[in-house]
């Protein structure tokens, strides 16, 4: 009997137990902060999606600063900027690291005037407004090219506008040029016959663009980041050799022509690069030049915002 009781009793301590041995978790689900026309076009394209659907939640943001603007409250994990942007955002205290860094020639990144405009470069931009968005890659090609060509802040007024009402604003004539990025260019241009009068090539801009994650997700999120950012530089070198294809998609999700999603693609061109000393010197100037145009309220270590162990 008293062999039978104590079965009894350490069944019961058995069944009891069980209800209380967690299962095993699930995969947490990547938040990822994209632009229309970003990297979920690109990575669909390039077939590079395939068993990462279901741990990938897209978020789409109509420009950077509305994304790092996620970032920073914890809505999304992740998402790609160009270096401008999050020079601000590290300024303005965003907890956010660069993961994965590309670099183009620039060209993407243009400064627009009218089909009629008088101005055959940017000193003939003299005492006139151009529409941009703060601290956006388009702020700094003006700034960038308002230095070179000797001219002073004073010299320029700076309107700053979201895509949409820098739009409207520069085809109503409410400014008199316009500073913008990738698709925005060639909608203009094809659209409304707008002139590029310069672009961000020839040095005036790094060409760097960036995958950041928050400090957070790289703690909490590593295997699910390092496997999205693997794809995603897979993508990238698959989308230079497949331009066509890539346009094709691209123009899908953007609904804009395909002339357009071609032009913007040949313009920009990403490619991933390592995160080096190069990389971080260059975002290092991006910050020098904010700091110097009083838009970031000091100068800091641009060092601090990129993770070089993504590497590789």
């Amino acid at each position: 009997m008293a062999h039978f009781g104590l079965t009894r009793r350490s069944a019961l301590i058995g069944s009891l137990a069980m209800p209380f041995i967690r299962p095993a978790l699930a995969d947490p689900v990547l938040r990822v902060g994209d632009q229309k026309g970003g990297n979920k076009s690109l990575m669909q394209a390039a077939g590079v999606l395939d068993g990462l659907e279901s741990r990938i939640e897209w978020n789409t943001f109509a420009a950077a600063a509305p994304l790092l603007e996620a970032l920073n409250a914890g809505a999304i994990d992740c998402g790609g900027v160009g270096d401008a942007p999050f020079a601000f955002a590290r300024a303005a205290g965003v907890k956010a690291k660069v993961i994965l860094s590309t670099r183009s020639a620039g060209a993407s990144t243009a400064l627009l005037v009218p089909e009629g405009s008088a101005a055959r470069s940017f000193s003939d931009l003299k005492g006139r407004t151009i529409g941009t968005g703060k601290g956006s890659v388009g702020h700094y090609l003006a700034v960038a090219a308002r230095d070179r060509a000797g001219l002073s802040p004073e010299d320029i007024k700076l309107a700053f506008l979201n895509p949409a009402d820098a739009k409207a604003a520069f085809v109503s004539g409410s400014i008199d040029a316009w500073s913008t990025w990738g698709p925005y260019v060639y909608l203009a241009v094809v659209q409304n016959k707008a002139r590029i009068l310069l672009d961000g090539s020839n040095g005036l801009m790094s060409g760097l663009s960036y995958f950041v994650a928050s400090e957070k997700a790289i703690t909490e999120k590593r295997d699910v980041l390092t496997l999205f950012k693997q794809r995603l530089a897979k993508a990238l070198d698959w989308g230079l050799a497949n331009t066509d294809a890539y346009a094709a998609a691209w123009a899908e999700e953007t609904g804009v022509p395909v002339e357009v999603s071609r032009l913007t693609l040949q313009a920009r061109g990403f490619k991933p690069v390592p995160i080096d000393a190069g990389v971080i010197a260059d975002q290092q100037r991006t910050v020098d030049l904010y700091a110097k145009e009083r838009v970031l309220p000091m100068r800091y270590d641009a060092a601090s915002g990129f993770d070089a162990s993504f590497n590789g």
